[in-house]
């Protein structure tokens, strides 16, 4: 039974984290490391299609992420309809090729060559499910007033951190992918003026011939200082 009790006048409730030994802390720790280790980012998906259980299931654990002052700004609009699909990548596309043709420059265009990525996006055609996720920039009350909205930007990366993790759990691809500027999806998604383009997330399974960078990620001592 769960515990509930006001405190000054607002709802709580008992929480205690499941306690486990050391051994068992331990090894789950480095169950999940070495799940999350063989995550890649995919470019080469496959058509068949997966259920839409699986996708209601990962942006649901998506939700659980915390967020400034509980306001949860986010909205994850689901693509499958490939009329759609087939809109969303022309006008990618078109920002895409404007970027690796003119906008970015030589640094940058160096450092995505040991990826071998260019201007065309098959994947966003290709693969059953788009999830674009919208970051509000502030609340809209019943009323019609603003509302204030914290950490926007923290909450949404949380949030995104938790679907990639649950879609690679879940058996899954993805691909966190920013076509820039991204003002194209709100107008093609209708979404409202206080929702703004975060990340645009092409799922699905990786297509047989998948071929990922062969790429190595930072040792621990890299990327963690201890006091």
């Amino acid at each position: 039974m769960i515990k509930r009790k006001l405190i000054d006048g607002y709802p709580f409730v008992a929480y205690q984290p499941e306690e486990v030994s050391a051994d068992e802390m331990k090894q789950r720790s480095l169950d999940f490391y070495t799940r999350l280790q063989e995550r890649r980012s995919t470019r080469d998906f496959s058509d068949r299609p997966v259920p839409r259980e699986v996708i209601e299931s990962v942006i649901r654990t998506a939700a659980t992420a915390p967020s400034g002052a509980h306001k949860q700004p986010w909205t994850f609009c689901v693509v499958e309809n490939q009329d759609l699909k087939k809109v969303i990548r022309e006008a990618a596309e078109k920002e895409e090729y404007e970027s690796y043709t003119g906008r970015m420059p030589e640094e940058w265009l160096a450092d995505l060559r040991p990826l071998q990525t260019d201007w065309q996006k098959p994947f966003l055609t290709t693969a059953p499910f788009l999830i674009v996720v919208f970051k509000k920039s502030y609340e809209l009350k019943e009323d019609g007033r603003k509302g204030n909205v914290y950490y926007g930007s923290e909450s949404c990366g949380l949030a995104c951190g938790f679907l990639l993790a649950a879609i690679h759990q879940a058996g899954l691809a993805a691909l966190t992918h920013t076509p820039s500027p991204m003002n194209f999806l709100s107008q093609l998604l209708k979404r409202p003026e206080n929702e703004k383009p975060f990340l645009l997330i092409p799922v699905g399974y990786a297509a047989e011939d998948c071929w990922v960078p062969d790429l190595q990620r930072k040792a621990l001592e890299e990327v963690s200082v201890w006091y």
